[in-house]
């Protein structure tokens, strides 16, 4: 088994990216090939997703929850195994989260390095499309634009 890490900084603050992240029924805004979250109860979730032309299903199940800073889970039927994300402050409008994913790569020894190859791109990928959500659609107290005060939209 293998663990991928990685980590971006987010111009929104901890509270803000944990609880978008918490918000799984989104994540097809963000995660490449992920069609479909449903959330089964509390803690359990069905994902529908294409990876490689292949529609795949599996279930999660949360595992850790420690508000605004750590979320964990782990998987079933999936060469996904387990992610840990962790949301740390860095500014009252800035924070990093980190990644961890617990990858059980199949096949040889080439394919598994090729396949974590392309497993950690696409992580990164999703890290990027979600700083671009949150980032979008976060504005801090008081900064209001001329568009926003004229059709009324409150934040």
């Amino acid at each position: 088994m293998s663990t991928i890490e990685t980590s971006i900084e987010v111009n929104v603050p901890e509270y803000t990216a944990y609880a978008q992240w918490m918000k799984f029924e989104e994540f097809p805004q963000f995660m490449e090939g992920v069609k479909e979250v449903k959330r089964l109860d509390g803690k359990r979730f069905h994902w529908k997703a294409e990876i490689a032309g292949q529609v795949k299903e599996w279930e999660t199940e949360i595992t850790e929850e420690a508000a605004d800073q750590r979320l964990a889970w782990t998987s079933r039927d999936s060469v996904i195994k387990g992610w840990a994300m962790a949301f740390h402050p860095l500014s009252s409008a800035k924070s990093t989260i980190t990644l961890q994913v617990e990858y059980d790569p199949q096949g040889s020894a080439e394919d598994a390095g090729a396949a974590l190859e392309t497993v950690s791109q696409r992580i990164q990928g999703d890290l990027e499309r979600f700083k671009e959500l949150i980032e979008k659609r976060w504005r801090p107290a008081g900064r209001e634009t001329i568009f926003d005060i004229a059709v009324g939209k409150t934040y």
